[in-house]
């Protein structure tokens, strides 16, 4: 059972006991995408008697739900008083990249094994951070295992809609130009949001090597010379694997010129792939020609960072059907998938 210090006290038959510190000016520090650091100051006065905390920890959605217990309900986590700050890690399911609210009580446990407790400290905010470079590099294992055999192509091409080229003519001077990526894919993704790029397909149909005259963004389809984005002056990221509640897959992989700011976003925040050797997509060169590969097996996204001019290659009308359904704009990424998902959240 817990008891409460204060005006309740009577009730825990405890009254002659002096209140514990309730802990004030509560710091969170350290946050990753499933850990972190929190501390706090309390009044000496009774802190000896503190054997335990008590952390409640919510979802902020939730928190006007569970603001403060009842004395009887336990609290979410009884932790043994140690020094502070204090590592919170794998007690909760704890998501990235998600706004949490946090109090806490100080407890002294009783001979009985009751506890008596602290008031409730104010409630801190806070928000989990995205994946890392280690969590990604998990995520990248996993797709590798997938991807399948390679084979040959010779274009990127991106499809739209007939305006968004007539725009592109005449407000950007005939370069498409980056935007910022939409959240779809992982929740921890770093680069959703965040990172600006242009997005392109390489995959082909197996039977004629050339791209699917059917696409979910339009029916005009403007198309470039692999080497024209993917060549040895450029950097290849893995940015994130991911599937919709399908049997396929998807992976973002991110090409950035050497040097660019989108480079240097993706080396702090992506492991970097060798664009000669890896499991996704490749740059090789035979008898002096680029040839390039992409795999079989997963549903490549290509991100390139910088603006890119239509001078550069063609737009036509694709003969095939424009198949909505298979858009991933904003997808939310299915969380019970055992090929796609790691441990450390969603």
């Amino acid at each position: 059972m817990i008891s409460e210090i204060g005006n309740k006290s009577q009730d825990s038959g405890i009254a002659e006991m002096e209140e514990l510190p309730v802990p004030h000016n509560i710091k969170i520090s350290n946050i990753t995408c499933d850990s972190f650091k929190i501390s706090w100051e309390m009044d000496s006065k009774s802190k000896d008697r503190i054997t335990h905390y008590f952390i409640d920890l919510n979802k902020k959605e939730n928190k006007n739900s569970n603001k403060f217990k009842h004395k009887d309900v336990p609290t979410k986590l009884v932790a043994k008083a140690v020094p502070l700050p204090m590592t919170v890690r794998g007690h909760w399911f704890l998501s990235p990249r998600t706004e949490y609210t946090v109090a806490v009580q100080t407890a002294s446990k009783q001979v009985d094994g009751d506890y008596v407790v602290s008031e409730w400290s104010e409630i801190i905010e806070f928000c989990t951070a995205d994946y890392s470079k280690v969590h990604l590099t998990q995520l990248l294992e996993k797709a590798e295992v997938i991807a399948g055999r390679m084979l040959k192509f010779s274009v990127f091409y991106r499809n739209q809609h007939k305006e968004y080229f007539d725009y592109v003519r005449e407000h950007h001077g005939n370069a498409m130009q980056p935007s910022v990526k939409d959240n779809s894919g992982s929740h921890g993704s770093p680069i959703s949001g965040k990172l600006e790029g242009i997005f392109f397909s390489c995959s082909t149909e197996f039977n004629t090597g050339k791209p699917p005259q059917d696409s979910p963004y339009g029916r005009y389809r403007f198309e470039i010379a692999a080497e024209k984005l993917f060549n040895p002056n450029t950097n290849l990221y893995f940015g994130d694997f991911y599937c919709m509640y399908t049997a396929y897959h998807y992976v973002i992989l991110v090409i950035a010129p050497v040097g660019s700011p989108g480079d240097e976003f993706c080396k702090q925040r992506l492991p970097q792939l060798n664009s000669k050797d890896n499991k996704f997509l490749t740059c090789t060169e035979e008898d002096g020609v680029l040839v390039y590969h992409h795999a079989q097996d997963v549903i490549l996204e290509v991100i390139y960072t910088d603006p890119v001019d239509l001078s550069l290659g063609t737009v036509a009308e694709i003969t095939g059907h424009q198949l909505m359904s298979l858009s991933t704009a904003n997808a939310k990424k299915d969380p019970s998938c055992k090929t796609c998902n790691i441990s450390v959240g969603r």
